[in-house]
């Protein structure tokens, strides 16, 4: 393995030009190809490591791994080895099917780095041993020198020495909204990754400009190289469902297998049984408790969600996110393109006469211009014809600017260059005025272009017959370079508090601050920054604001009415973030919370803060991770949003990690759990209802489908220990198990969502699936199934004297019995007594319809007769079994009157699953 360079551990920049090439060890031609040969055999390819994906076989055999299969697999070997050849097959291919379920179900492995991989420039332009090259991406060394050009991928980390206008697209990485300036001075060490400006970055986009930088760091050394060993050593935590799965079957597998040694070892001890014969009993009654079917109607029952999800443009990449949707108690997601629209617009400008209100968001040319009193605006819609000076700004504003509007063939909007000066020619254009025909009109002579040093960019124009020089910068900035103020009377002497304190107001609110100025200007050829530092006359100023999405208002506004606490993290600055998170109805906007801060926290600290805090700025991609294990720490269920490689780590520590589809990398996608096909982050909302639903109806299924594996258990544990017959056979156990499920345990995952889904707290992830209520109702239908299976069986053998008539009655009971307690199941606490209760689902009366005729066949024909050991029922033998299954649908119903009265004589219990709680249940109205 080569030896990691000591680039990883450097601030580059802090430190200056010289300084970087003295330590690199290199000059401004490059280093030779000795040395590049040389030190990419120490410091490696400029690649990122990529994980091994597991083989198809192995991912088939973890199927595999859990203690119910394994006490099936082992129950089939012992039945194998004592000659039940039929036994031993009908369980290897309801194994065969649980395993094949899983496996289609799993899909593809997991691609995150592979994709992250794929952010890494396949070619770079480098300046070697003197003259231009290109080489490969993965051939770049520290001590290289790269050129860089509008449109490139940067390949590497580097440290600029030479930028000329250049600006780097960095949202993927740092979450900026809008294209960051670069230049070639040192910062402090301290400074944050967002602003570090004399650095281009691996995987970023060249927005503008050109660039000279030499590499510092390559491969997994590089800041997207860091997070992909974060995304890499990430531990993935089980969901809530799988938890409660897991140890739900630990209990149950050792409760069965407790159960069925003692019972084999009564049978051959006290009642005198061959060994071998209470050996099968001890398989039979394991192979009737053990629910085969649940893992399968799971499995279907999270897989109807995602087809539902879908129908809303929420996709599910893995199948147990479904159910933990409708557990999520937290919402960390991040400001740009996600609850914003990532489209900068003007929203106010401040001329000296007063504010303006600018209406209409995003690229479209649409809006009006409002005049603002009472700080707020009031009035008609101004005329530009009557109002110079908003024109005359407005013209400005276009013409030192470099961006262009367009519109595609589909009608959408879109900016060509940087998204603020975008913004700019945006509002021209509500004005009527055309960015292009306006410059047509005032040919540019020349300009000073934008740096970040300057803080101001300047064109020298021909405007109303006179050369004007047009400036365009930071207010601060120009707020020195002015003395006078442009008026509808004339020019007056500059008020600077009075400007500033309109500088401030509009900051306050969360907008970017541009100003405009001009001056006439004579005998000049060629402009520099003498001639714009002095003398200007201010125009007005303008605010931008990257606007929160109208969609996402009102989905902070449901998340809140039902339990949800979103959380904004992300790389802005502080106060915007906390304009928008105010302008969304975030619920603590008192404080943002920044990365430096978060960094000198310890965990404690951070778990200790993390509930009173709903903004965090300046977030880096460890900070996003450290603040999800955080809430985890406290308890919470958290869904991370986002679309950079940034996110990525989070995305996949979070329990639900949700990437957007549209802006969204393909790193975020393949970290998440779910992606949003519009972008929308209403659509989580839906997708977190979609998700209560699907708990709702598993909780429903696992309560129907445990009693008839309890019936059967207990009535072969009672037969064995009583010395009696088997009321039913393994076998017969296998095909009720396999044949209940799949046909009356699926019609429940169909099941409409309860009408108060959305007014319910998060339930407590800790929560037993099955709380005591629900464990009552297994235990009571488990009973009411083994009095009318062992009833039948003993009524049947004692009148007709036929072990295969008196077991077929035994089973079709047991069936039937559960198929009049699925119609109760519908509800869990509330009356089926109604036309709607009855009748009020198409699947459950289709499975009913369906799981009878498998019954008649099973009964009648020939070939199955011979295979389950069962005969053929005469008419009446059908009156009792419909009889006994009306009878249990109708004592079901008394349980529910009783527990109905029970709940209404009690206080209500908050934020409770259970349905004894009047407001907070599924089935509880």
């Amino acid at each position: 393995m080569p030896e990691r360079p000591v680039a990883a551990r450097t601030a580059w920049h802090a430190l200056s030009e010289e300084e970087a090439l003295q330590r690199l060890e290199c000059d401004r031609n490059g280093i030779d190809e000795q040395q590049a040969a040389s030190r990419l055999e120490r410091y490696g390819p400029n690649r990122l490591q990529q994980a091994k994906g597991r083989p198809w076989w192995q991912r088939m055999l973890a199927q595999l791994n859990n203690l119910l299969i394994v006490i099936l697999i082992a129950a089939g070997v012992a039945s194998l080895a004592l000659g039940h050849r039929l036994d031993a097959l009908a369980i290897a291919g309801v194994v065969a099917i649980i395993a094949l379920i899983g496996f289609i179900q799993e899909g593809k492995a997991e691609r995150a780095l592979e994709s992250i991989r794929e952010l890494l420039s396949p070619q770079a332009h480098v300046w070697r041993a003197g003259r231009r090259q290109t080489i490969p991406a993965e051939a770049l060394v520290p001590g290289d020198i790269v050129l860089l050009e509008s449109g490139d991928r940067v390949p590497a980390d580097l440290r600029l020495l030479q930028a000329n206008r250049l600006r780097t697209e960095e949202a993927a990485l740092t979450g900026e909204s809008v294209a960051v300036d670069k230049q070639t001075t040192p910062v402090t060490a301290e400074t944050d990754l967002a602003e570090r400006s004399c650095m281009a970055y691996a995987s970023t986009i060249v927005a503008q400009g050109t660039a000279r930088g030499v590499v510092v760091a390559t491969g997994v050394d590089t800041e997207i190289g860091r997070i992909s060993e974060l995304l890499r050593n990430v531990e993935k935590l089980k969901t809530p469902l799988l938890r409660q799965l897991d140890r739900a079957g630990r209990v149950l597998a050792i409760f069965i297998m407790g159960a069925a040694l003692v019972t084999a070892a009564i049978g051959a001890l006290v009642h005198g049984q061959p060994a071998s014969q209470m050996f099968m009993a001890a398989v039979g009654l394991a192979v009737a408790a053990i629910p085969e079917g649940l893992p399968a109607i799971v499995t279907i029952g999270l897989s109807l969600g995602v087809q539902a999800m879908a129908r809303r443009n929420a996709i599910i990449r893995r199948l147990p996110a479904v159910e933990t949707l409708g557990s999520i108690s937290t919402i960390f997601t991040d400001k740009t393109g996600t609850l914003t629209r990532n489209e900068m617009t003007a929203q106010a400008i401040w001329l000296p006469e007063g504010e303006i209100a600018v209406t209409g968001i995003g690229f479209a040319p649409e809006g009006d211009f409002l005049p603002v009193r009472d700080n707020a605006a009031a009035g008609d819609p101004l005329n530009l014809d009557n109002h110079h000076a908003l024109r005359h700004f407005l013209k400005v504003s276009a013409l030192c600017n470099d961006a262009e509007l367009s519109r595609d063939e589909s009608g959408h909007w879109h900016i060509l260059g940087d998204s603020t000066e975008g913004a700019l020619v945006v509002v021209a254009a509500k004005a009527g005025l055309d960015a292009r025909a306006l410059r047509d009109c005032h040919d540019r002579h020349d300009a000073i272009p934008f740096e970040s040093e300057r803080k101001y960019m300047a064109t020298l124009h021909e405007v109303d017959g006179q050369p004007t020089l047009l400036v365009k910068g930071a207010p601060d900035r120009l707020l020195e370079m002015c003395q006078r103020v442009r008026t509808e009377a004339g020019d007056t002497p500059l008020a600077p508090d009075l400007w500033e304190a309109r500088i401030e107001a509009l900051s306050a609110r969360g907008l970017r601050v541009l100003a405009l100025a001009e001056k006439p200007i004579h005998d000049v050829a060629e402009l520099d920054e003498r001639h714009a530092e002095e003398g200007l006359v201010l125009l007005g100023l303008i605010g931008l604001l990257d606007p929160p999405r109208e969609e996402a208002i009102r989905a902070v506004e449901r998340c809140l009415s039902a339990g949800i606490r979103p959380i904004m993290v992300t790389g802005d600055h502080a106060v915007t973030a906390l304009a928008i998170a105010r302008q969304l109805g975030f619920a603590n906007t008192e404080r943002a919370l920044t990365g430096r801060e978060i960094e000198v926290m310890s965990d404690t600290e951070l778990e200790a803060c993390i509930d009173d805090v709903d903004v965090y700025a300046r977030a880096a991609p460890e900070h996003k991770l450290r603040l999800v294990k955080a809430m985890q720490a406290r308890g919470g269920i958290c869904a991370m949003t986002g679309d950079g490689v940034n996110d990525g780590p989070a995305l996949k520590r979070a329990d639900v990690g949700v990437a957007m589809g549209i802006q969204g990398t393909e790193a975020a996608k393949e970290a998440a759990e779910m992606v949003l096909a519009d972008d929308n982050f209403a659509t989580i909302v839906g997708a977190i209802e979609e998700g209560r639903k699907v708990y709702d109806n598993i909780r429903k299924t696992v309560t129907f489908l445990l009693p008839t594996n309890g019936a059967q258990g207990l009535a072969i544990m009672l037969a064995v220990l009583a010395g009696t017959l088997l009321p039913i056979t393994p076998l017969q156990a296998l095909w009720v198990n396999m044949v209940v499920a799949v046909t009356l345990g699926l019609a429940l995952a169909f099941e409409q969502g309860e009408e108060n889904l959305m007014r319910r707290r998060p339930r407590d992830p800790a929560a037993a699936l099955l709380d005591l209520f629900l464990l009552w109702r297994v235990i009571f239908v488990s009973l009411l199934l083994l009095i009318a299976v062992f009833g039948m069986f003993s009524w049947l053998l004692q009148h007709e004297g036929d072990e295969a008539v008196a077991r077929s009655g035994a089973v079709n009971v047991l069936v039937m019995g559960s198929a009049a307690y699925l119609i109760n199941s519908r509800f869990l606490l509330r009356s089926n007594l109604s036309l709607q209760g009855l009748f009020g689902s198409r699947p459950v009366w289709l499975a009913i319809g369906l799981v009878l005729s498998l019954q008649v066949a099973w009964t009648y024909l020939p070939f199955m007769q011979a295979l389950f050991d069962s005969a053929a029922l005469a008419p009446w033998h059908w009156l009792l079994v419909f009889g006994c299954s009306i009878a249990l649908f109708l004592v079901v119903e008394l349980e529910k009157l009783l527990l109905r009265r029970r709940r209404n004589n009690r206080p209500p219990k908050r934020n409770s699953d259970s349905p004894l709680s009047r407001d907070t249940l599924p089935g509880a109205r």
